[in-house]
């Protein structure tokens, strides 16, 4: 997140593909930003950019919108990806072929068992639901959404016949239950650097792939870098921007919006003053959150 000259910025379609999975999902294609003129490029995908489609076309117009961030969840290999439900939806009961996270960005999502009691997850939850269970998925707000992630695809819908248990156990986490560590608890978060981090998943190893919760403060700047596999960031809740590597522009970020960071390439992210701001970060191994003021 350096700053300085000011890149070229051109629109093009980036690595996630588009392809449809008639039997249970269609891929949708965001338009990337890809920033380059810096050590490796970084890309950016707005929440404006996305392109929807439904989640699972052979329920037509009941089933939920979906959009690509990053991946492709109709192809081999991880994806991340935004989920739009209307209010009151509530799916049959149902199972994946792959097991996913989720975490709401906005409205309350309820994910669980058929016959659970409801639990609904406001914004800033975290969920994951293990491959082959049966489940339901409902939403209570009057907009809903989530960003859902996979480590391998594709991601498919099928039958509650076809369950079996693969080991893993769901894990719905309500946002006041997170807990958040500072710089007096990590070494690679800087003192004074006006950030926490509340880890989701992952191991605890150098290289290991991990999901965590940044939280900026108000009115903070922050430097996110890795010098490993790069990162992605999708932003949850909070007004915030981002300053991509030595680009002295700025790109408003809304929640739902999308940022890749490759490694050697560090990206500021400016949190507004009304409210704190929430991110979340998958990476491999450790990054740095180191301050951005000047």
């Amino acid at each position: 997140m350096p700053l300085n000259s000011l890149p070229s910025i051109t629109n093009a379609v980036s690595g996630m593909g588009c392809a449809v999975l008639v039997v249970s999902l269609m891929g949708a294609c965001a338009t990337a930003q890809q920033v380059q003129g810096t050590p490796s490029h970084s890309e950016i995908v707005l929440t404006s950019d996305v392109e929807w489609g439904p989640l699972n076309p052979a329920r037509g117009d009941a089933s939920p919108r979906a959009g690509t961030l990053w991946g492709d969840r109709a192809a081999e290999g991880a994806s991340g990806f935004l989920v739009q439900f209307k209010q009151g939806f509530s799916s049959p009961p149902h199972i994946h072929n792959v097991t996913y996270r989720g975490i709401v960005i906005e409205g309350r999502i309820h994910n669980d068992d058929p016959g659970a009691a409801d639990m609904w997850l406001p914004a800033g939850s975290f969920w994951t639901q293990p491959a082959g269970e049966a489940h339901i998925t409902s939403a209570q707000g009057a907009f809903n959404m989530a960003y859902i992630e996979i480590d391998e695809g594709p991601y498919l819908v099928e039958p509650t016949e076809n369950a079996f248990d693969n080991g893993e156990r769901p894990v719905n986490l309500d946002r006041s239950n997170l807990v958040w560590l500072d710089a007096s608890d990590l070494s690679w978060v800087e003192q004074g650097g006006g950030a926490d981090v509340a880890f989701l998943w992952g191991g605890e190893t150098d290289t290991s792939a991990r999901g965590t919760l940044v939280k900026i403060r108000a009115g903070q700047s922050v430097r996110l870098s890795t010098d490993q596999a790069g990162i992605k960031v999708v932003s949850i809740s909070g007004k915030s921007e981002v300053q991509i590597g030595d680009a002295h522009a700025k790109h408003e970020l809304v929640p739902g919006s999308f940022v890749s960071g490759a490694p050697d390439a560090a990206n500021v992210f400016v949190c507004n003053a009304e409210a704190d701001c929430l991110f979340y970060v998958r990476s491999e191994g450790h990054f740095k959150i180191t301050s951005a003021r000047n």
